[in-house]
């Protein structure tokens, strides 16, 4: 009889877990269909079909409540979704505006101007300074329920600090925090020389600075996976959209095969 009472408990608590996913997405779907339309008409949706916003924060995990961190957010693609869905603070942390690289105090500068554009939208945003060679990372310690970055770690790998990003993640991270990677995806056994040229990384390499960083790999996603990108293209990823490096040169062909095949990861900081 405890057999059984304990067996309907468990797959009660399974059924509710389901829910809560499904509840998720579901506020996730609601929010891009309405608050596109509304409160932020003008966002650029159209790299949507390649970049998969609410299967992806879905499958993160990401829910309204949660206090986020965006590590290197770029010109702010993923920071307006995030912005309108998140109730909670989201910590956008981008260049130090005192760099002393002009493209990092342009890159920061052009994304402050952005989120002070609008405040109704971007009222939640509080800017912090990412420098991983420097090992910065300038949020509160054990102070974030999710880290999330999108096609940063072949950067990092340029300047060989992609080690130094992941322990600054797990730093800031509270004890069962989630941490969402996106990265463009390199075939198996691509060596690092081809890695740090090409933009592209193997999977099996950014689990393992997940792992050594102290995370545990929980789950991969094909919901950001492209099968015509082939990653072997003459400027590396950026011959894709939306850089298009060569120009006119076959464009029709790349526009066809569309941004890059990318992995899409998540790992989570042990409770204790």
């Amino acid at each position: 009889m405890k057999l059984i009472v304990e067996g309907l408990v468990i797959n009660n608590f399974k059924r509710l877990q389901q829910m809560c996913r499904l509840c998720s997405k579901a506020i996730l779907l609601v929010f891009m269909l309405v608050g596109s339309m509304a409160a932020y008409g003008e966002r650029d949706s159209s790299r949507d079909q390649f970049r998969h916003p609410v299967e992806t924060l879905s499958f993160f995990g990401i829910t309204p409540e949660m206090n986020v961190v965006e590590i290197s957010p770029g010109g702010g693609w993923y920071t307006e979704i995030l912005a309108e869905y998140l109730t909670g603070p989201l910590f956008a942390a981008h260049y130090d505006p005192n760099a002393e690289r002009a493209y990092y105090r342009n890159s920061q500068g052009k994304f402050a101007t952005k989120m002070a554009s609008d405040p109704a939208l971007y009222g939640n945003v509080k800017m912090h300074i990412f420098d991983a060679t420097n090992e910065i990372l300038n949020t509160e310690d054990s102070s974030a329920d999710a880290v999330v970055t999108f096609r940063n770690v072949h950067n990092w790998l340029g300047t060989s600090s992609e080690s130094k990003a992941f322990a600054l993640f797990f730093k800031t991270l509270k004890p069962g925090g989630i941490l969402g990677v996106v990265e463009h995806r390199a075939p198996v056994g691509t060596d690092r020389k081809t890695m740090k040229e090409s933009g592209y990384m193997t999977q099996d390499y950014v689990i393992e600075l997940g792992r050594r960083a102290g995370f545990i790999f929980e789950q991969s996603s094909e919901v950001n996976a492209n099968p015509k990108d082939t990653a072997d293209h003459l400027e590396g990823v950026w011959t894709l959209p939306p850089s298009l490096a060569l120009g006119k040169q076959d464009r029709e062909k790349y526009v066809t095969i569309g941004e890059s095949d990318r992995m899409t990861l998540r790992f989570r900081k042990p409770k204790e």
